[in-house]
């Protein structure tokens, strides 16, 4: 689902690794922050320092708990331990299990997955899905120009997030163009992987809300 013109733009910042990033982008304004607990992934935290990052959270911003092929065991110690808002899950995990720990849960998809599956099929597959995720992977390459992401299926009733190459300088475009319900920043606002930049942060932010002004007239 895109968004119609007179909604907002949902905003996410994903891979943190220190509490304190958390505190300023929570205090940026952003609406949800991502935290990596797939095993070997660059910006993976640990499950016992999930709630170093759920007490970081201002009231009001999300935490997301991002997930691929995680024991079931790590899976609700990380919802004990963060209390995530949302799960996204990034491997092979079917509805049945997806829907199992008691959180709302995204369906995260790459660009090669999305291309084999219509709206119908997607929804079919993850009925209990409660909203999707379109990334790129951190092996392949960003999809950087908005163009790139231009064969978005059409008639999807949930929400559908982007991530992956959006950044300072081309999530005005973006959102301009496609209107998708949220994106998510991770390498466009990093300094070095799990290391965030406070005024690319506000620059995305900004941007961001202002390319809802303009497709809000």
């Amino acid at each position: 689902m895109l968004k119609d013109q007179f909604s907002r733009t949902r905003i996410r910042f994903d891979g943190f690794t220190r509490p304190g990033d958390v505190r300023l982008a929570s205090e940026l304004g952003v609406d949800a922050i991502g935290f990596e607990f797939a095993q070997g992934a660059r910006r993976q935290i640990r499950v016992e320092d999930a709630r170093f990052m759920r007490h970081a959270l201002a009231p009001l911003v999300s935490g997301v708990a991002i997930l691929r092929d995680n024991s079931v065991d790590e899976v609700r110690e990380v919802v004990r331990q963060l209390r995530p808002a949302l799960l996204e899950f990034r491997g092979d995990e079917d509805d049945v299990r997806m829907r199992s720990f008691g959180v709302p849960y995204a369906r995260a998809l790459r660009r090669e997955e999305w291309a084999m599956m219509n709206a119908g099929s997607l929804q079919t597959r993850y009925p209990n899905a409660s909203m999707f995720v379109l990334y790129a992977d951190e092996t392949e390459e960003p999809p950087a120009l908005e163009a790139e992401w231009s064969w978005l299926p059409e008639g999807l009733a949930r929400p559908l997030m982007l991530a992956g190459g959006i950044a300072p300088g081309n999530v005005s475009a973006i959102i301009g163009t496609l209107g998708p319900w949220g994106v998510s920043a991770l390498e466009g606002i990093e300094v070095a992987p799990g290391r965030v930049d406070g005024d690319r942060m506000n620059s995305f932010l900004r941007e961001s809300r202002d390319a809802d002004c303009r497709k809000g007239r």
